[in-house]
Parts: C-alpha cells; sequence; structure tokens
C-alpha cells in the first residue's frame, strides 16, 4: 500500500516542480523584458541609427543623368549605397528634414522624376542633384535636430554643451562624436563627421573607430584602426569633439519638436507606386499653382482605364484612357491631394499621395539697419511656417536661424531685434514650412546697411 501511495505522489512533486521551474524562468523572461523597456536608448545609440538609415541605404537608378557632386551622372542599373551629395540650398530639398526618405526613393523609380530632368549643377553652389544631402545636414539628422547646423556652427565658439576630446585619440572616441575640419587658409568649405562605432580588444584598449559621413558621391563609411583615426584626426585643421549635453548643444533646435525628420517613416520599408508617380516622387508637398507632372507607367503591363485626382474625398478631375506618360496639372486649391489609376480589370492602384500649400512672407522695408528691429510678415495655407534661416552671402561663417512661434504664427508675422544680423550687404532670407508630407523654402534677399 505504501508503495502503491509513494509513486504517484512523486510524479505529483515532479509535475509541480516542473510548474515552479515554468513560472520562475516566465517571470525571469518577463523581468528582462520589463529591464530592457525600462532602460532608456541613449542619444548617441539613437544617432548612430539614424545615420545608417541614410549611409546603409541601397538604390539603383532606372535612367541616367541624374548628376553626381564633382561631375558625371549616376548610371542607370548601378546600385549604390547612402544617399547623394548635394547642397540644394533654397532651390532643391534635402533627404530627411525636406522630404521623406521614401519620397527619394519614389523619384528613383521615376523616370521622368526631377532626379533625372533637372539638375543644380551650375545654378547652385556645391550642388548636383534636387534632392540630395551634404556633411552638416547629415550629421545634423543622425544628432536628432530640427533643422542642419552648418558644419561651421558645431563647435563650442558658437553651441553649448560641446567640449574637445582629451586626448585627441582613438582611445579617447565615444560613438556620437563629431570631427571638424575647419576650412583651409583663405577660405573655403568645412567639413564635418561623426563617430559611429568604436571597437576594443578584451585588454580595453581601442583598436577601430568609424566614422560616417556625407561626401561625394554619397556617404562614406570608414573603419579605421586606432593608428590610422590618429593620423586622420592629427591633421592640423581637424577637431574631435564631444557633445556632452545633447539639449544645451540643439537649444530650440530639437527633432521632436517638428514634424521632420520622421524617423520612423525614413527606417520602415515603403511600398513605391508601379502604375504612377509624380515627377518629384511620392508623399511630398508641392507650391500652389506649381506644376504637378503625374508620369502614368504602367509598369507591370495592366492596362489602365482611367487616372482619377482627389483633393480630400472630392474628385477633382477624372481623365478617360490616359495611356502612357505625362499628365501635368497645376492646382490653385490648397488642400492634400491623392491620384490613381482604375485599371484594366477594374482595381485601383495604389495611391500617389501630394499637398498643395501656399508659403510666402513680405519684407516691409527696402532694407534693413543693423541697429534697428525689422519684421517680416507671413502668408501660408496648409502648412505651418517653422523657421526663418537667414543667410549672409558677404561672410559665409553668418547664418542665424529663427524658430517661428505659435504666437508669431497667429500675429503673421516675425518680429527681428536689432543686432540679429552682425554684418552690412546682401542676406538671403528663407522661410520654411511644413506639413505632414515634408517641407518647403521660400527665398527673398535684403540689403542690410549701417
Amino acid at each position: 500500500m505504501t508503495t502503491t501511495y509513494r509513486r504517484p505522489f512523486r510524479v505529483f512533486m515532479s509535475l509541480a516542480s516542473l510548474f515552479c521551474l515554468h513560472s520562475f524562468s516566465a517571470e525571469k523572461e518577463r523581468s528582462m523584458a520589463q529591464t530592457r523597456q525600462e532602460t532608456p536608448v541613449t542619444w548617441q545609440e539613437k544617432a548612430v541609427e539614424y545615420a545608417r538609415i541614410m549611409s546603409r541605404l541601397k538604390w539603383t537608378p532606372v535612367a541616367d543623368g541624374m548628376p553626381i557632386r564633382g561631375g558625371g551622372c549616376f548610371k542607370e542599373g548601378s546600385e549604390y549605397t547612402g544617399v547623394p551629395y548635394s547642397s540644394v540650398k533654397y532651390a532643391g530639398r534635402y533627404i530627411g528634414f525636406e522630404i521623406f526618405l521614401k519620397t527619394f526613393l519614389a523619384a528613383v523609380e521615376n523616370p521622368l522624376s526631377v532626379l533625372y530632368t533637372e539638375t543644380l549643377r551650375g545654378k547652385v553652389s556645391n550642388a548636383a542633384g534636387y534632392y540630395g544631402k551634404v556633411c552638416s545636414s547629415y550629421t545634423s539628422y543622425a544628432l536628432q535636430c530640427g533643422i542642419w547646423y552648418v558644419s561651421r556652427h558645431y563647435g563650442p565658439e558658437y553651441r553649448e554643451g560641446i567640449g574637445l576630446v582629451e586626448p585627441q585619440s582613438a582611445q579617447a572616441a565615444q560613438r556620437g562624436d563629431v570631427i571638424f575640419t575647419a576650412p583651409p587658409p583663405g577660405g573655403g568649405g568645412s567639413h564635418i563627421e561623426i563617430v559611429t562605432a568604436v571597437t576594443k580588444s578584451d585588454d580595453g584598449d581601442v583598436t577601430h573607430v568609424r566614422i560616417e559621413e556625407s561626401s561625394p558621391p554619397t556617404t562614406r563609411n570608414t573603419n579605421r584602426t586606432a593608428a590610422q583615426f590618429d593620423g586622420h584626426i592629427g591633421h592640423e585643421r581637424k577637431t574631435l569633439y564631444r557633445i556632452t549635453d545633447l539639449d544645451a548643444w540643439r537649444g530650440s533646435n530639437k527633432a521632436e519638436s517638428f514634424l521632420f525628420p520622421n524617423y520612423a517613416e525614413d527606417s520602415a520599408t515603403p511600398v513605391i507606386n508601379r502604375v504612377l508617380l509624380l515627377d518629384r516622387g511620392d508623399w511630398v508637398p508641392y507650391h500652389r499653382e506649381q506644376a504637378v507632372k503625374i508620369n502614368v507607367m504602367d509598369r507591370d503591363a495592366q492596362g489602365v482605364k482611367a487616372l482619377v485626382i482627389k483633393r480630400g474625398d472630392v474628385v477633382v478631375e477624372e481623365i478617360d484612357q490616359p495611356g502612357k506618360g505625362i499628365i501635368e496639372r497645376s492646382f490653385s486649391t490648397c488642400g492634400d491631394y491623392a491620384a490613381h489609376c482604375v485599371m484594366g480589370d477594374g482595381s485601383l492602384s495604389q495611391a500617389c499621395e501630394f499637398s498643395v500649400c501656399h508659403l510666402d512672407f513680405e519684407t516691409p522695408v527696402e532694407a534693413v539697419t543693423l541697429d534697428k528691429p525689422w519684421e517680416i510678415r507671413l502668408a501660408s495655407d496648409n502648412m505651418d511656417a517653422i523657421i526663418v534661416y537667414l543667410f549672409s552671402e558677404e561672410n559665409e561663417y553668418n547664418h542665424r536661424t529663427v524658430f517661428i512661434t505659435e504666437q508669431d504664427r497667429r500675429n503673421g508675422k516675425v518680429v527681428f531685434p536689432s543686432g540679429l544680423l552682425e554684418n552690412t550687404g546682401k542676406w538671403q532670407i528663407w522661410l520654411i514650412g511644413e506639413n505632414t508630407y515634408g517641407r518647403l523654402k521660400k527665398r527673398r534677399d535684403v540689403v542690410v546697411q549701417q
């Protein structure tokens, strides 16, 4: 009898032990998962992730003609890594800051997009393609800024929360550090790079430092040995800096205060329309009355019965049997639009999305006087004016960024204090507006006098 009862008792204890072990393991896993969730991601980790959204991108042109900064063109059918280099300034659009990455990728897939049919070469200094990045916009994007800082404004002379790395060597380098290259004597361009990886040996010595940067034709990703890194930053015009307080360094220029950059959208894999695309890609804003060129491609030869253009839920136009090629329209009514095709079997294609916006400003004075306040008057529709960017043509170090407040928008104007502009001569004024599809710029010039 005793034996009869011991056996099931031992089985019962074994099952109970297994149950407790399972419960302990599950609880441990939940605890570990909670710990992972509670451990904040550092801004340095985000900087590396965001830099690589742009530097690890692979894309293949579907046509020849996209210009490369420095000469030549990207070749049809050749795969490239990293977004293209182009200092688009007021004329084109910076990838990540003014358009989604997926907007660029959609434009790549349209052989009649602005990437292949337009060039900024010879029109804007240091520019080539209509969409692009430069070293400052690439690194500022990684560092979670709302608008780029020009490379010469990264250091402690212009920003708080940043200082020299001591010693200036690979052994002191950390992820998120930046390398500034000053202009050569006599003037010229400066440069900025970001450290994205530091590899150490088992005994803690740094063996390699990885640097990423935007440089023609696309981006560079260089993993240097410690000795090579020391040689790289040992140049007399190079300085290794460390941002010690990101919020102080960014000031009001925080990405999270704006709709762009949109890192979630940029890191996702987009579905690119194979039936029709816009001359500026897809998911993109246009100025009011600006030509919108819709390329009906029907790449899978399904047959197109009609092209339908809608503003919200309202059908603006329906074009029967549009055929393949460009349908050009402009729109005087601001709003969010979509264009899709009715296919041969009656199904609907994926829609191309775009917005039509008004963005403009007036300068009430003929000239600005250095020691007097002045203002600009704003006008916008389907887009918020967010930033005024001021650029001196007499002094390349003199840039000013003014962030427009909600009160400014309600007042319909931005008032600038005396002394904001430090030198006389011609200044460019860029008004930058933003909506969910991207950003637009409007440029006007003003003369600053004593």
